[in-house]
C-alpha cells in the first residue's frame, strides 16, 4: 500500500522582495546605533541629528569593522575602527586622517520608509528600488488621543521559514483546535500584493471559566497583508454586543532562510469619554489576549516541519493558491505571472465543521459537568 512522503522542498536562494517592519521607529531614536540581524547580514540602524533614519550594512567597507559598534556622528555613522563616516545614502562622507574620500568609497543602503509610528526597510534581491504601488498604507487613527499607544512585542523563531506565518491566511480550521475559537464564516481575497483573510467567529464555551459568557462573544476580524511580510488586522472582539475596535500588526523579517524575527503590535480605539490611561489599560488587555494566540502559533511552528506537498481537504481552504500569491515576492519582477496576482475569491463552507465542532463543544460541556458533579 502506498504511503503520502513529505516533500520539505529546497529552501528558499533569495529573500521575500518588499517591506519589512523593522519595529517601532522611536526605538531606534536615541542617538546610538542599532544593530538588526535580517536577511542573512547585519545592518546598522541610526537617526540623523534631523531625526531621519538610516539603514547599511553593519561592516564598513574599509576594513571591515563593525558599524553597529560605532558613533553617531551628525547625520552619519563612524565606523570604531578608523573613524571612517557614512552617510544613509551609502557614501562616505569623510575621512578625518585622509586629504580625500576615493571615489569608490560606497557601502550598501537599505532603503527605508516609517509608516504608522514604525520603521521599514525594503529588500529586493536585484537591486531595484521600492515599488511606489506597494507602499505601506497609513492606518487611520492610531496615533491620535482615541487610540493606546502601540503596545509591541518580538520573538525570534528559529528552524522555521516565514512562509510558515503566512500559510495562516489560509487556514480555517487551526482557529478551532490551536486559538479555541469557533469559525462560523471564513473567506479569502488574494490580488495583486495583498492577500485578506475575512473571518467571523465566537467564543467556545467549554475554553471558559463561565461557558454562559460565552454567549454573545464574538469577533470580526479583517487581515490583509500588504506584501510579503505586514499584516493589518482590524479587529472587533464584542461582548454582549459591545463592540471595540482594534488594530493588529504581525509582521516579521528574515533573520537566515530558516529564522525570522516574529512581531507584533496592537492599538486600541477607546470608547466616547474614556480617559487616556483607561485607552492604554485597555490596549494592554487586548494585546496580551491577542499576543496570547500569536504564541499558540509559535509553539506549532517552533516543533512543525516544512511541507511543501500539504495533503489537503476541501474545507482546508486555498493554500496553494496563497503559496502561488506569496510566490511572486521570490522571483524576478519580470517573472511574476498572472496567476500570482491575478485576483482570486474563496468563501470555505464551514457547514459540515460548525456541525463536528458543536458536538465537540457540547460532548466537552456535559463531561465538565459530570466532573464538576462528581467533585462537588
Amino acid at each position: 500500500m502506498s504511503v503520502r512522503n513529505i516533500d520539505t522542498g529546497a529552501t528558499a536562494a533569495r529573500y521575500a522582495r518588499g517591506w519589512h517592519c523593522l519595529g517601532l521607529a522611536e526605538t531606534f531614536r536615541d542617538g546610538q546605533p542599532h544593530a538588526i540581524e535580517a536577511f542573512g547580514t547585519k545592518l546598522v540602524v541610526w537617526a540623523g541629528q534631523d531625526g531621519e533614519l538610516h539603514a547599511l550594512d553593519g561592516y564598513c567597507r574599509h576594513m571591515g569593522a563593525d558599524l553597529t559598534q560605532g558613533t553617531v556622528k551628525g547625520d552619519s555613522i563612524a565606523c570604531p575602527f578608523h573613524d571612517w563616516r557614512w552617510g544613509g545614502n551609502g557614501k562616505c562622507t569623510g575621512i578625518p586622517y585622509a586629504k580625500r574620500v576615493p571615489l569608490r568609497a560606497r557601502t550598501r543602503g537599505w532603503p527605508t520608509s516609517e509608516q504608522n509610528g514604525q520603521l521599514f526597510v525594503w529588500n529586493d534581491p536585484q537591486g531595484n528600488p521600492p515599488i511606489p504601488e506597494q507602499a505601506i498604507p497609513e492606518i487611520p487613527g492610531v496615533n491620535t488621543e482615541q487610540w493606546s499607544d502601540w503596545i509591541w512585542d518580538q520573538r525570534v523563531i528559529s528552524g522555521s521559514n516565514c512562509r510558515e506565518v503566512i500559510d495562516n491566511v489560509a487556514d480555517v480550521a487551526h482557529f478551532f483546535y490551536v486559538h479555541h475559537a469557533f469559525p462560523t464564516q471564513f473567506s479569502n481575497i488574494f490580488s495583486g500584493h495583498t492577500a485578506t483573510q475575512y473571518l467571523r467567529s465566537k467564543a467556545r464555551p467549554d475554553y471558559m471559566k463561565d461557558p454562559k459568557k460565552a454567549e454573545g462573544s464574538t469577533l470580526r476580524s479583517e487581515a490583509t497583508y500588504f506584501g510579503p511580510s505586514y499584516m493589518v488586522n482590524w479587529l472587533w472582539p464584542a461582548m454582549n454586543g459591545h463592540e471595540i475596535e482594534c488594530v493588529l500588526i504581525n509582521c516579521h523579517y528574515p533573520i537566515t532562510e530558516d529564522s525570522f524575527m516574529l512581531q507584533w503590535g496592537l492599538a486600541a480605539k477607546g470608547f466616547p469619554g474614556m480617559e487616556p490611561e483607561h485607552i492604554q489599560i485597555l490596549g494592554q488587555k487586548l494585546h496580551k489576549n491577542f499576543g496570547d494566540g500569536f504564541l499558540q502559533d509559535v509553539e506549532i511552528w517552533e516543533n512543525k516541519t516544512k511541507i511543501d506537498n500539504p495533503l489537503l481537504c476541501e474545507e482546508d481552504g486555498p493554500v496553494y493558491q496563497l503559496r502561488r500569491w506569496y510566490e511572486q515576492f521570490y522571483v524576478d519582477v519580470e517573472d511574476i505571472s498572472g496567476e500570482m496576482t491575478n485576483r482570486f475569491e474563496f468563501e470555505v463552507d464551514t457547514t459540515r465543521a460548525n456541525e463536528v465542532w458543536e458536538a465537540e463543544v457540547a460532548e466537552n460541556l456535559a463531561l465538565r459537568a459530570e466532573r464538576e458533579k462528581a467533585e462537588a
